[in-house]
C-alpha cells in the first residue's frame, strides 16, 4: 500500500489526515505508519523464508520503543551499538537472544551489561576490544560469543560518510589481518568464536557491492574452516537503500534471492541488520510555515521544524521529498525550505517548487531514518512528538520535550 496518499485534496497517513494530528499534537511532529512498517518486515523475512535466518533491525535508525516492541512481536532482532540502546531494546521487549552488539567503542560497562544479558553475540572490531571482553568475561566467569567485523575493502559506492568498508574507514578489522586475529580469538580461554560479520555501509543501491563483500566473507570462512575454527552464523550486515527521490535500490526478493544463491547448501545461519529499509519510508516529518519570506534572490519559507529535528539535509546534503499537506490550486514558486535555527546550514529542502501560504502544514517525506534518532536540543529547541498511525487511529508515542525538561538536569554555582 502507499502508506501517505492524498484523499480529499489531504495527505493522509493511512486513514488519518494529517491536518487533524498538526491540530492534535501540534508540530514538528514526527508520524510513523503501523502497516508501513509491518509490511516492510514481512518483505524482508519473506525472501529468507524457509532458510536459517535471523533479521535483527538497526536500532540506531530509529529507537523508538513503540517501533521496537512492534519489531519484536514481529520476530525481529536487534542490531545495536551502545548500553543505552541494549537497555531500549530489554525494555521494548526484545529477546536478548537476538541482539547482536556492533560499535568499535564499547565500555567494560557496557560489555557486563550484554553479557549479563546473554546476547547472540558481539561483533568485535578491534584486536584491542577482543582482548578488553577475554578479560571482562573472565572476571565474570562468562563465556562471550563474538564475530570478528571483517573490512572488505569494498566500495559502497553510497556517502563518504556512511560507508563503512573501505580501508581508510574506523570499522573493522583488515580483511588481510582476519585469519591471524581469529586464531588468537579462537585461543582465548572466554572468547567463543561463533560467526563472521561485514557491514559496507548505508543507503546503498546496488546489488553489487554486498555480492562482492560476501564473496570475500565466504572465502575467509572456507579459510577459517581448514584452520580448524568452524563459523555458526555470518552476519551480512545492512545497509540497502531506500527511494527518497530517484534512486532504485534493490528489491528485497532480488537481495535475498542473490545471497542465498552465494551461500548454496551450506546451514550457516545468516543475519541481516536492515534498519532504514524498514523504517525510512514508514515516517514523515510534520511542520508548519511559520513564514514567508522573499529576497533579492531567493524565496524562503521559514518552518517550525529544523536542523536539530532532522539532520541528514545539513550533515549529508540528502534529499527529502517535501509535499503540501493540503495542497493549494495556485501558482508554485521556489522556495527554499528552511527552519529557525540560527545557522545557515539549518535546511530542509533547496528549490522546491510549491504553492504556500503562512500556516501551511508541509509534511518532509521518508523521515522514518535518522530523523528523531539523531535530533538534538540544539538552541535549546524541545524534540518533537511521535506519533503512530494504525488504520484510522492515532497514539502519541513520545510526547513532545517541554523546555524545562532541557535544563532541569543543570545546576547554577552556589553564591560565594
Amino acid at each position: 500500500m502507499n502508506t501517505f496518499t492524498l484523499k480529499n485534496n489531504t495527505l493522509h497517513a493511512e486513514n488519518v489526515a494529517l491536518n487533524n494530528i498538526a491540530s492534535e499534537f501540534g508540530t514538528p511532529c514526527y508520524v510513523y505508519s503501523k502497516s508501513a512498517l509491518t509490511q516492510a518486515f514481512g518483505r524482508f523475512s519473506a525472501g529468507f523464508k524457509g532458510s536459517n535466518h535471523l533479521v535483527c533491525f538497526a536500532v540506531k535508525s530509529n529507537p523508538s520503543l513503540a517501533i521496537l516492541n512492534l519489531f519484536a512481536k514481529l520476530g525481529a532482532g536487534f542490531d545495536i551499538v551502545s548500553g543505552g540502546e541494549l537497555a531500549r531494546v530489554l525494555a521494548a521487549g526484545g529477546d536478548p537472544k537476538k541482539i547482536v552488539f556492533s560499535g568499535v567503542g564499547k565500555t567494560e560497562a557496557e560489555m557486563q551489561a550484554a553479557l549479563n544479558a546473554g546476547i547472540f553475540c558481539f561483533n568485535v572490531e578491534s584486536v584491542s576490544e577482543l582482548l578488553r571482553l577475554n578479560d571482562v568475561a573472565n572476571v565474570m566467569g562468562k563465556v562471550a560469543p563474538v564475530s570478528l567485523r571483517v573490512n572488505p575493502n569494498v566500495d559502497a559506492k553510497t556517502h563518504p560518510y556512511i560507508s563503512t568498508g573501505l580501508k581508510n574507514n574506523k570499522f573493522g578489522v583488515a580483511y588481510e589481518d582476519a585469519l591471524d586475529i581469529y586464531l588468537q580469538a579462537a585461543a582465548m580461554p572466554n572468547i567463543a568464536v561463533h560467526g563472521v560479520d561485514c557491514h559496507i555501509g548505508s543507503q546503498i543501491t546496488e546489488l553489487s557491492p554486498f555480492l562482492d563483500a560476501f564473496d570475500r566473507v565466504l572465502a575467509l570462512v572456507d579459510a577459517l574452516e581448514q584452520n580448524g575454527i568452524h563459523i555458526q552464523h555470518i552476519d551480512a550486515g545492512g545497509g540497502i537503500g531506500i527511494c527518497y527521490n530517484d534512486e532504485t535500490p534493490p528489491a528485497f526478493d532480488a537481495y535475498a534471492t542473490a545471497m542465498l544463491a552465494k551461500l548454496g547448501e551450506s546451514n550457516i545461519k545468516l543475519v541481516f541488520e536492515p534498519g532504514r529499509a524498514l523504517v525510512g519510508n514508514a515516517g514523515i516529518l510534520l511542520t508548519k510555515v511559520e513564514y514567508l519570506k522573499q529576497t533579492e534572490s531567493k524565496n524562503f519559507a521559514i518552518v517550525d521544524a529544523a536542523m536539530n529535528d532532522l539532520m541528514r539535509p545539513a550533515l549529508y546534503d540528502a534529499y527529502h521529498a517535501i509535499q503540501a499537506v493540503q495542497p493549494r490550486n495556485a501558482d508554485a514558486v521556489n522556495y527554499e525550505i528552511v527552519g529557525p535555527v540560527c545557522e545557515s546550514g539549518d535546511f530542509l529542502g533547496h528549490d522546491r517548487m510549491l504553492a504556500l501560504q503562512e500556516g501551511d502544514l508541509l509534511a518532509i517525506m521518508s523521515a522514518g531514518a535518522y530523523g528523531m534518532s539523531m535530533a538534538s536540543n540544539y538552541n535549546t529547541r524541545p524534540r518533537a512528538a511521535e506519533v503512530m498511525v494504525d488504520g484510522d487511529q492515532t497514539h502519541l508515542i513520545r510526547e513532545r520535550e517541554k523546555i524545562a525538561d532541557l535544563f532541569a538536569l543543570e545546576k547554577i554555582l552556589p553564591a560565594v
